[in-house]
Protein backbone atom coordinates (compact mmCIF):
# COMPACT_ATOMS: atom_id res chain seq x y z
CA UNK A 1 0.00 0.00 0.00
CA UNK A 2 1.08 3.57 -0.68
CA UNK A 3 1.15 5.85 2.38
CA UNK A 4 0.55 8.81 0.05
CA UNK A 5 -2.81 7.37 -0.95
CA UNK A 6 -4.04 6.40 2.49
CA UNK A 7 -7.03 8.48 3.64
CA UNK A 8 -6.48 11.02 6.42
CA UNK A 9 -9.23 11.70 8.97
CA UNK A 10 -9.35 15.15 10.57
CA UNK A 11 -12.35 15.57 12.86
CA UNK A 12 -15.36 14.44 10.78
CA UNK A 13 -13.64 15.00 7.43
CA UNK A 14 -11.80 12.16 5.69
CA UNK A 15 -9.49 13.36 2.94
CA UNK A 16 -9.15 10.51 0.40
CA UNK A 17 -5.37 10.88 0.00
CA UNK A 18 -2.36 12.94 1.13
CA UNK A 19 -1.83 14.82 -2.17
CA UNK A 20 -3.21 18.31 -1.63
CA UNK A 21 -3.25 21.46 -3.72
CA UNK A 22 -1.61 24.49 -2.13
CA UNK A 23 -3.27 27.91 -2.45
CA UNK A 24 -2.06 29.77 -5.55
CA UNK A 25 -3.34 33.17 -6.63
CA UNK A 26 -4.72 33.31 -10.17
CA UNK A 27 -5.16 37.10 -10.46
CA UNK A 28 -8.29 36.52 -12.53
CA UNK A 29 -11.19 38.15 -10.68
CA UNK A 30 -12.68 41.54 -11.50
CA UNK A 31 -10.73 44.29 -9.71
CA UNK A 32 -13.79 46.46 -9.06
CA UNK A 33 -17.52 46.72 -9.66
CA UNK A 34 -20.18 44.19 -8.60
CA UNK A 35 -17.95 41.23 -9.53
CA UNK A 36 -14.99 42.41 -7.47
CA UNK A 37 -13.32 39.38 -5.89
CA UNK A 38 -15.91 36.96 -7.33
CA UNK A 39 -14.67 33.55 -8.57
CA UNK A 40 -15.09 33.13 -12.31
CA UNK A 41 -15.30 30.28 -14.82
CA UNK A 42 -11.49 30.31 -14.79
CA UNK A 43 -11.48 29.45 -11.08
CA UNK A 44 -14.06 26.71 -11.57
CA UNK A 45 -12.00 25.15 -14.36
CA UNK A 46 -8.66 25.64 -12.61
CA UNK A 47 -9.74 24.15 -9.28
CA UNK A 48 -12.06 21.58 -10.83
CA UNK A 49 -9.41 20.10 -13.09
CA UNK A 50 -7.18 19.32 -10.10
CA UNK A 51 -10.12 17.64 -8.39
CA UNK A 52 -10.79 15.57 -11.53
CA UNK A 53 -7.07 14.76 -11.47
CA UNK A 54 -7.38 12.99 -8.14
CA UNK A 55 -6.14 15.63 -5.69
CA UNK A 56 -7.49 14.83 -2.22
CA UNK A 57 -7.87 18.38 -0.90
CA UNK A 58 -8.00 21.55 -2.99
CA UNK A 59 -7.32 24.84 -1.21
CA UNK A 60 -8.40 28.01 -2.99
CA UNK A 61 -6.00 30.88 -3.44
CA UNK A 62 -5.52 33.36 -0.58
CA UNK A 63 -9.04 34.76 -0.26
CA UNK A 64 -9.30 38.19 1.32
CA UNK A 65 -11.57 38.98 4.25
CA UNK A 66 -12.05 42.54 2.98
CA UNK A 67 -11.09 44.57 -0.13
CA UNK A 68 -7.79 45.98 1.15
CA UNK A 69 -6.75 42.49 2.22
CA UNK A 70 -6.26 41.32 -1.36
CA UNK A 71 -2.69 40.91 -2.57
CA UNK A 72 -3.73 42.39 -5.89
CA UNK A 73 -6.96 43.99 -7.13
CA UNK A 74 -7.55 40.84 -9.19
CA UNK A 75 -7.62 38.44 -6.23
CA UNK A 76 -10.59 36.63 -4.72
CA UNK A 77 -12.51 37.76 -1.67
CA UNK A 78 -15.26 36.43 0.53
CA UNK A 79 -17.08 39.27 2.20
CA UNK A 80 -20.39 39.38 0.28
CA UNK A 81 -23.21 37.18 -1.03
CA UNK A 82 -22.15 37.31 -4.67
CA UNK A 83 -18.73 35.90 -3.86
CA UNK A 84 -20.24 33.27 -1.58
CA UNK A 85 -22.66 32.04 -4.26
CA UNK A 86 -19.85 31.70 -6.82
CA UNK A 87 -17.74 29.69 -4.37
CA UNK A 88 -20.71 27.41 -3.64
CA UNK A 89 -20.93 26.48 -7.32
CA UNK A 90 -17.24 25.52 -7.37
CA UNK A 91 -17.51 23.54 -4.15
CA UNK A 92 -20.39 21.49 -5.47
CA UNK A 93 -18.23 20.39 -8.38
CA UNK A 94 -15.18 19.62 -6.21
CA UNK A 95 -17.30 17.54 -3.87
CA UNK A 96 -18.85 15.61 -6.76
CA UNK A 97 -15.31 14.58 -7.78
CA UNK A 98 -14.59 13.19 -4.30
CA UNK A 99 -12.26 16.06 -3.39
CA UNK A 100 -12.48 18.00 -0.13
CA UNK A 101 -12.91 21.76 -0.79
CA UNK A 102 -10.84 24.06 1.40
CA UNK A 103 -10.31 27.81 1.56
CA UNK A 104 -7.40 29.91 2.76
CA UNK A 105 -8.63 33.16 4.34
CA UNK A 106 -6.20 36.03 4.41
CA UNK A 107 -5.21 39.66 4.61
CA UNK A 108 -2.15 40.75 2.65
CA UNK A 109 -1.06 43.51 5.03
CA UNK A 110 1.87 45.60 3.82
CA UNK A 111 2.30 43.44 0.71
CA UNK A 112 -1.13 44.40 -0.65
CA UNK A 113 -1.98 46.48 -3.74
CA UNK A 114 0.28 44.87 -6.35
CA UNK A 115 0.07 44.06 -10.04
CA UNK A 116 -0.55 40.60 -11.41
CA UNK A 117 2.65 38.56 -11.47
CA UNK A 118 2.83 38.66 -15.28
CA UNK A 119 2.60 42.48 -15.30
CA UNK A 120 5.79 44.19 -14.15
CA UNK A 121 6.55 41.06 -12.09
CA UNK A 122 3.83 41.92 -9.62
CA UNK A 123 5.14 45.40 -8.87
CA UNK A 124 3.30 47.42 -6.21
CA UNK A 125 0.53 49.78 -7.32
CA UNK A 126 0.84 53.09 -5.51
CA UNK A 127 -2.13 54.29 -3.44
CA UNK A 128 -4.46 56.29 -5.64
CA UNK A 129 -2.98 54.98 -8.90
CA UNK A 130 -5.05 52.65 -11.05
CA UNK A 131 -6.69 50.15 -8.75
CA UNK A 132 -4.21 50.74 -5.92
CA UNK A 133 -4.89 51.49 -2.27
CA UNK A 134 -3.12 52.27 1.00
CA UNK A 135 -1.78 49.07 2.63
CA UNK A 136 -1.98 48.49 6.38
CA UNK A 137 0.26 46.61 8.79
CA UNK A 138 1.30 46.19 12.40
CA UNK A 139 4.01 48.85 12.00
CA UNK A 140 4.72 51.52 9.35
CA UNK A 141 7.55 49.58 7.71
CA UNK A 142 7.50 49.15 3.93
CA UNK A 143 8.24 45.71 2.47
CA UNK A 144 10.96 47.21 0.27
CA UNK A 145 11.86 50.48 -1.43
CA UNK A 146 9.21 49.99 -4.13
CA UNK A 147 6.29 49.39 -1.74
CA UNK A 148 4.38 52.10 0.08
CA UNK A 149 4.81 52.19 3.85
CA UNK A 150 1.70 50.66 5.44
CA UNK A 151 -0.58 52.55 7.75
CA UNK A 152 -0.19 51.22 11.28
CA UNK A 153 -3.37 49.51 12.46
CA UNK A 154 -5.01 50.85 15.60
CA UNK A 155 -6.24 48.50 18.29
CA UNK A 156 -9.83 49.15 17.25
CA UNK A 157 -8.94 48.30 13.65
CA UNK A 158 -7.26 45.09 14.80
CA UNK A 159 -10.41 44.06 16.65
CA UNK A 160 -12.48 44.81 13.54
CA UNK A 161 -10.18 42.61 11.47
CA UNK A 162 -10.58 39.71 13.89
CA UNK A 163 -14.33 39.91 13.37
CA UNK A 164 -13.90 40.04 9.59
CA UNK A 165 -11.85 36.83 9.61
CA UNK A 166 -14.65 35.17 11.56
CA UNK A 167 -17.32 36.50 9.20
CA UNK A 168 -15.43 35.14 6.18
CA UNK A 169 -15.12 31.75 7.91
CA UNK A 170 -18.88 31.75 8.54
CA UNK A 171 -19.54 32.49 4.87
CA UNK A 172 -17.05 29.78 3.88
CA UNK A 173 -19.06 27.17 5.74
CA UNK A 174 -22.29 28.34 4.13
CA UNK A 175 -20.58 28.10 0.72
CA UNK A 176 -19.77 24.42 1.29
CA UNK A 177 -16.11 24.48 2.28
CA UNK A 178 -15.05 21.61 4.55
CA UNK A 179 -11.65 22.99 5.59
CA UNK A 180 -10.68 26.56 6.43
CA UNK A 181 -7.05 27.66 6.65
CA UNK A 182 -5.90 30.88 8.30
CA UNK A 183 -3.04 32.39 6.30
CA UNK A 184 -0.24 33.31 8.68
CA UNK A 185 2.70 32.96 6.29
CA UNK A 186 4.75 34.58 3.52
CA UNK A 187 5.00 38.09 4.90
CA UNK A 188 1.30 38.85 4.86
CA UNK A 189 -0.56 40.51 7.72
CA UNK A 190 -0.64 37.79 10.37
CA UNK A 191 2.98 36.84 9.62
CA UNK A 192 3.89 40.53 9.95
CA UNK A 193 2.45 40.57 13.46
CA UNK A 194 4.23 37.34 14.44
CA UNK A 195 7.75 38.35 13.45
CA UNK A 196 9.91 40.85 15.35
CA UNK A 197 11.35 41.76 11.96
CA UNK A 198 8.09 43.50 11.00
CA UNK A 199 6.30 44.06 14.31
CA UNK A 200 7.76 47.02 16.21
CA UNK A 201 4.66 47.79 18.25
CA UNK A 202 4.94 48.74 21.92
CA UNK A 203 1.34 47.94 22.89
CA UNK A 204 -0.14 44.52 23.75
CA UNK A 205 0.10 43.43 20.08
CA UNK A 206 3.88 43.76 19.96
CA UNK A 207 7.02 43.15 21.97
CA UNK A 208 7.51 39.63 23.29
CA UNK A 209 6.21 36.32 21.92
CA UNK A 210 2.91 36.67 23.75
CA UNK A 211 2.28 40.12 22.32
CA UNK A 212 3.31 39.32 18.75
CA UNK A 213 1.16 36.18 18.64
CA UNK A 214 -1.89 37.86 20.20
CA UNK A 215 -3.53 38.92 16.91
CA UNK A 216 -3.02 35.50 15.30
CA UNK A 217 -4.49 33.70 18.30
CA UNK A 218 -7.44 36.09 18.47
CA UNK A 219 -8.14 35.34 14.80
CA UNK A 220 -7.88 31.60 15.42
CA UNK A 221 -10.21 31.80 18.42
CA UNK A 222 -12.75 33.88 16.49
CA UNK A 223 -12.66 31.55 13.48
CA UNK A 224 -12.88 28.42 15.62
CA UNK A 225 -15.90 29.90 17.41
CA UNK A 226 -17.92 30.14 14.18
CA UNK A 227 -16.37 27.24 12.27
CA UNK A 228 -18.29 24.02 13.06
CA UNK A 229 -16.71 21.86 15.73
CA UNK A 230 -16.80 18.82 13.46
CA UNK A 231 -14.77 20.50 10.68
CA UNK A 232 -10.96 20.93 10.65
CA UNK A 233 -9.12 24.22 10.94
CA UNK A 234 -5.64 24.67 9.43
CA UNK A 235 -3.04 27.40 9.94
CA UNK A 236 -0.38 28.19 7.37
CA UNK A 237 2.88 29.46 8.79
CA UNK A 238 6.27 30.57 7.60
CA UNK A 239 8.34 28.53 10.03
CA UNK A 240 11.28 30.90 9.63
CA UNK A 241 12.08 34.30 8.13
CA UNK A 242 15.44 32.77 7.08
CA UNK A 243 17.36 35.42 9.02
CA UNK A 244 18.63 33.40 11.99
CA UNK A 245 19.78 30.62 9.61
CA UNK A 246 22.33 33.03 8.14
CA UNK A 247 25.14 33.65 10.68
CA UNK A 248 26.08 36.83 8.83
CA UNK A 249 22.59 38.32 9.23
CA UNK A 250 22.18 39.98 12.61
CA UNK A 251 18.53 40.97 12.13
CA UNK A 252 15.99 39.41 14.47
CA UNK A 253 13.24 37.37 12.87
CA UNK A 254 10.80 34.52 13.43
CA UNK A 255 12.57 31.18 13.97
CA UNK A 256 11.95 27.46 14.02
CA UNK A 257 11.94 27.57 17.83
CA UNK A 258 9.18 30.19 17.69
CA UNK A 259 7.20 27.95 15.36
CA UNK A 260 7.34 24.92 17.65
CA UNK A 261 6.22 27.00 20.62
CA UNK A 262 3.43 28.63 18.61
CA UNK A 263 2.30 25.31 17.13
CA UNK A 264 1.59 24.01 20.63
CA UNK A 265 -0.52 27.09 21.32
CA UNK A 266 -2.42 26.70 18.06
CA UNK A 267 -3.07 23.00 18.64
CA UNK A 268 -4.44 23.73 22.12
CA UNK A 269 -6.86 26.22 20.57
CA UNK A 270 -8.34 23.76 18.10
CA UNK A 271 -6.08 24.05 15.06
CA UNK A 272 -5.90 20.60 13.49
CA UNK A 273 -2.98 20.89 11.07
CA UNK A 274 -0.03 23.23 10.55
CA UNK A 275 0.62 23.90 6.86
CA UNK A 276 4.34 24.53 7.15
CA UNK A 277 6.07 26.83 4.68
CA UNK A 278 8.87 29.39 5.14
CA UNK A 279 10.01 32.86 4.11
CA UNK A 280 8.33 35.77 2.38
CA UNK A 281 8.68 38.34 5.16
CA UNK A 282 12.21 39.61 4.54
CA UNK A 283 12.68 40.38 0.84
CA UNK A 284 16.46 40.00 0.95
CA UNK A 285 16.69 36.87 3.11
CA UNK A 286 19.13 34.28 1.82
CA UNK A 287 17.27 31.05 1.03
CA UNK A 288 18.96 28.01 -0.44
CA UNK A 289 16.02 26.29 -2.08
CA UNK A 290 16.04 22.70 -3.28
CA UNK A 291 13.92 19.55 -3.14
CA UNK A 292 12.48 19.04 0.38
CA UNK A 293 14.19 22.18 1.70
CA UNK A 294 11.19 23.11 3.87
CA UNK A 295 10.28 19.59 4.99
CA UNK A 296 12.56 19.62 8.09
CA UNK A 297 10.50 22.45 9.59
CA UNK A 298 7.29 20.43 9.24
CA UNK A 299 9.02 17.31 10.54
CA UNK A 300 10.24 19.13 13.63
CA UNK A 301 6.78 20.46 14.48
CA UNK A 302 5.28 16.99 14.08
CA UNK A 303 7.94 15.26 16.20
CA UNK A 304 8.03 17.86 19.00
CA UNK A 305 4.33 18.64 19.30
CA UNK A 306 2.43 15.66 17.89
CA UNK A 307 0.45 18.07 15.73
CA UNK A 308 -0.42 16.95 12.18
CA UNK A 309 1.51 18.89 9.54
CA UNK A 310 1.59 19.47 5.82
CA UNK A 311 4.91 19.76 3.97
CA UNK A 312 5.51 22.04 0.99
CA UNK A 313 8.22 23.29 -1.34
CA UNK A 314 9.76 21.74 -4.45
CA UNK A 315 7.97 18.43 -3.98
CA UNK A 316 7.62 17.20 -7.54
CA UNK A 317 8.05 13.42 -7.80
CA UNK A 318 5.79 10.58 -6.58
CA UNK A 319 8.53 8.65 -4.76
CA UNK A 320 9.71 11.86 -3.09
CA UNK A 321 6.22 12.60 -1.79
CA UNK A 322 5.72 8.98 -0.76
CA UNK A 323 8.92 9.02 1.32
CA UNK A 324 7.89 12.21 3.15
CA UNK A 325 4.58 10.72 4.24
CA UNK A 326 5.67 7.09 4.72
CA UNK A 327 8.62 8.08 6.93
CA UNK A 328 6.37 10.19 9.16
CA UNK A 329 7.99 13.49 8.27
CA UNK A 330 4.58 14.95 7.40
CA UNK A 331 0.96 13.85 7.23
CA UNK A 332 0.39 15.27 3.75
CA UNK A 333 2.18 17.11 0.96
CA UNK A 334 0.88 20.29 -0.65
CA UNK A 335 1.88 20.83 -4.25
CA UNK A 336 1.86 24.21 -5.94
CA UNK A 337 3.67 24.85 -9.21
CA UNK A 338 3.88 21.15 -10.01
CA UNK A 339 0.08 21.02 -10.07
CA UNK A 340 0.07 24.00 -12.42
CA UNK A 341 2.28 22.01 -14.75
CA UNK A 342 0.53 18.65 -14.23
CA UNK A 343 -3.12 18.95 -13.11
CA UNK A 344 -3.47 15.15 -12.99
CA UNK A 345 -0.32 14.65 -10.90
CA UNK A 346 -2.23 12.80 -8.17
CA UNK A 347 -3.55 10.15 -10.52
CA UNK A 348 -0.16 9.84 -12.24
CA UNK A 349 1.46 9.37 -8.82
CA UNK A 350 -1.11 6.75 -7.85
CA UNK A 351 -0.23 4.71 -10.92
CA UNK A 352 3.50 5.12 -10.27
CA UNK A 353 3.05 3.92 -6.68
CA UNK A 354 0.71 1.04 -7.57
CA UNK A 355 -2.24 2.71 -5.89
CA UNK A 356 -5.70 3.13 -7.38
CA UNK A 357 -6.15 6.44 -9.20
CA UNK A 358 -9.44 8.27 -8.62
CA UNK A 359 -10.41 8.58 -12.26
CA UNK A 360 -13.66 10.35 -13.20
CA UNK A 361 -16.20 7.84 -14.52
CA UNK A 362 -16.33 9.76 -17.78
CA UNK A 363 -12.65 8.91 -18.37
CA UNK A 364 -12.65 5.22 -17.43
CA UNK A 365 -12.37 3.98 -21.00
CA UNK A 366 -8.99 5.72 -21.18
Amino acid sequence: MSALFEPLALRSVTVPNRVWMAPMCQYSAAPDGPDQGVPTDWHLTHLGSRAAGGTGLVLTEATAVRPDGRISPWDLGLWNDRQQEAFARINRFLTEQGTVPGIQIAHAGRKASTERTWVDRGAPIAPGEGHGWQPVGPSPLAFDAAHAAPQELTKDEIRTLVGQFAETARRAHEAGFRVVEVHGAHGYLINEFLSPFTNRRTDEYGGDHEGRTRFALEVVDAVRAVWPEELPLFFRISATDWLSENPEDEREGWTGDDTVRFAKELHARGVDLLDTSTGGNAPDARIEAGPNYQVPFAERVRSETGMPVGAVGLITEPQQAEEIVASGRADAVLLGRELLRRPYWANEAAQALSAAPRTPIQYHRA
